[in-house]
């Protein structure tokens, strides 16, 4: 069996108004544990594979709700402390037909964002591990996010473990602070193996336009992410066209270097919620990765994942995985 999957990042608390209210007109919120990486670790934990979260939640009623839905949801949290601060928080102001939703974070001086590389005991918590996952919205935070980043993925290097890593690139984030995303991320995805990345995260990294269609366009920024990060072996990305707020098109792909796979497009109607549904995918594609699947296995596990997220409230995505193997890309009858 293989070893778990180690996640690292912020856990978040998020607050959506009901649908069709701004956040200005909204008297109740909806309120749920999110938060990109422990997305992904509760994903792959519902599809069967071990995973552990590293981070940091204030030591209060917040903090405690946050690991203890973790912990619920079969993740293993020995290594999730809790510790001084405050808990990070966004509000999702839930769009409606032609309005797209849109998010406003409120993680500032959060204890994770504040936290230092020493709080985390990053060698314990990758004993044994196949894989670590983390997110560039980590370094996203500040100049204390990009050490935390920095010191996950050189103790991944340390341990032999090799490293995942999604772009997830949050301009509200970057651009609260005085950063250089560019020269950032291409540092941590410099060690990574698995990225999780299109053409606009390419064209951002290596200040290049890529040019074609949209198959023609992915496949040329795949080729400039291989011939640029040598130690890269899987690239990974989703194409969404949105037609309104509950209807999108869909498709996924995964390039290796030897592989390369785009599914077709599916139809995703009557969303429910599709936040965190990219972490879904990034979910599907480790699974097929850990399991020895070709690029054709992780992106239509990646798909179905991403897709069966839509039809699921909150951020995390948490099916069984029959259900998940079952995916058609079409609607079905009621299940008796």
């Amino acid at each position: 069996m293989v070893g778990p999957v180690v996640c690292f990042g912020e856990v978040l608390l998020r607050f959506a108004t009901p649908a069709g209210r701004m956040i200005a007109d909204a008297q109740s919120m909806d309120l749920v544990i999110g938060g990109a990486e422990a997305n992904v670790a509760v994903a792959i934990n519902a599809m069967g594979h071990e995973t552990r979260f590293v981070g940091l939640v204030p030591d209060n009623p917040l903090g405690a709700k946050a690991k203890a839905a973790l912990a619920g949801a079969g993740v293993d949290v020995r290594h999730f402390r809790q510790g001084a601060g405050r808990m990070g928080l966004y509000f999702l102001e839930v769009g409606g037909s032609l309005r797209p939703s849109s998010i406003t974070y409120d993680r500032a001086g959060s204890a994770f964002a504040t936290a230092t590389p020493d709080q985390f005991d990053f060698a314990a918590a990758l004993e044994g591990a196949s894989l670590f996952h983390v997110s560039g919205i980590t370094a996203a935070l500040g100049p204390q996010g990009v050490e935390l980043a920095r010191a996950g993925i050189r103790a991944a290097r340390d341990a032999g473990v090799p490293v995942s890593f999604d772009c997830n690139f949050r301009e509200r984030l970057w651009y609260a602070w005085d950063s250089n995303p560019r020269e950032i991320l291409t540092e941590l995805i410099s060690e990574a193996t698995i990225l999780f990345g299109n053409h606009r995260d390419m064209t951002l990294l290596l200040d290049k336009p890529f040019s074609g269609d949209g198959a023609e366009r992915r496949r040329e920024a795949v080729e400039a992410a291989f011939a640029t990060f040598p130690k890269l072996q899987v690239m990974a990305s989703t194409a969404r066209h949105p037609l309104t707020q509950t209807h999108h098109r869909l498709a996924a792909r995964a390039d290796t270097r030897d592989d390369r796979f785009q599914t077709l497009e599916v139809e995703i109607t009557d969303i429910i919620d599709r936040v965190g549904s990219g972490d879904a995918f990034a979910a599907g594609v480790l699974t097929g990765w850990l399991e020895g699947g070709d690029a054709r296995k992780m992106a239509e596990l990646g798909l179905a994942m991403n897709a069966l997220k839509h039809s699921q409230h909150g951020d995390w995505l948490r099916l069984p995985r029959a259900e998940i193997e079952a995916f058609t890309g079409v609607g079905g009858d009621v299940r008796r």
